[in-house]
């Protein structure tokens, strides 16, 4: 790859990654597509965070954000904008965002490579295989 080809990046940001650390489905991107704009918030990004706590160590959050950190990464997904900050992405890296519509119920759903357990909830998880911890989960 050339310099030409390479991502521009702006100023004082976190350097792109080659790839992108996240995959976005085709379901979950036209659900928030559908989400911003029933919200009135076409612009806004959809930021995937990880931050202590729940039964298992971590957990996941999603969020519509308008502001950007120094150090946040920043992906385009098919027009959808991905924020992801420095922390979550060591925990994040390879993981996929989806959209699931069942009888059983409706949500986005986010598939880690990275966790090697998670509770029941399915939003708490752990990387290094710890047992789970009193609390409950991290809804």
């Amino acid at each position: 790859m050339t310099m030409s080809e390479m991502p521009q990046q702006t100023p004082g940001t976190t350097p792109l990654p080659s790839q992108p650390l996240v995959t976005v489905t085709e379901a979950a991107g036209q659900k928030v597509l559908e989400l911003r704009a029933r919200e009135g918030k076409a612009d806004a990004r959809l930021r995937l965070f990880v931050k202590s706590g729940g039964c298992s160590g971590f957990s996941y959050g999603l969020a519509f954000d308008s502001n950007l950190a120094a150090d946040d990464l920043v992906e385009d997904h098919d027009g959808v904008p991905v924020v992801i900050d420095k922390f979550s992405a060591q925990y994040v890296d390879g993981a996929e965002i989806d959209y699931v519509d069942s009888l059983m119920g409706s949500g986005f759903a986010i598939n880690n490579p990275n966790a090697v357990s998670s509770c029941a909830c399915g939003s708490s998880f752990n990387t290094d295989g710890s047992p789970a911890r009193a609390g409950g989960c991290a809804h």
